[in-house]
């Protein structure tokens, strides 16, 4: 496993934007495919993007689609999750998780390793 932390989550008003950062610990940071899942009160956590190992293949959920980016940068053992047009609705704990495989997964119970969780909130 490895030891994930984020940063970067805050307040913003609705259209703004934010980055999240998740910083890996470790040397075999290519060898995990990597996930964004937001949670809120009394919801299950909620897929938002995967990515695989090298980058090759991002998947994002409908919600997010077209104004969130994911991108990682195996150098600095770092996933990022661009935020624009951010909504009210976004507002959420954002985790990223990492799972040691090649394939791409997109269910939480398939990650095995889990940061501590960015509050992101969005105003209207």
């Amino acid at each position: 496993q490895v030891q994930l932390v984020e940063s970067g989550g805050g307040l913003v008003q609705a259209g703004g934007s934010l980055r999240l950062s998740c910083l890996a610990s470790g040397r075999t940071f290519s060898s995990y495919a990597m996930g964004w899942f937001r949670q809120t009160p009394g919801k299950e956590r909620e897929f938002v993007a995967a990515m695989s190992r090298y980058g090759g293949a991002t998947y994002y959920a409908d919600s997010v689609k077209g104004r969130f980016t994911m991108s990682r940068d195996n150098a600095k053992n770092t996933v990022y999750l661009q935020m624009n047009s951010l909504k009210p609705e976004d507002t959420a704990v954002y985790y990223c998780a990492a799972v040691l495989t090649v394939t791409v997964r997109f269910s939480p119970e398939e990650y095995d390793s889990w940061g501590q969780g960015a509050q992101v909130t969005v105003s209207s």
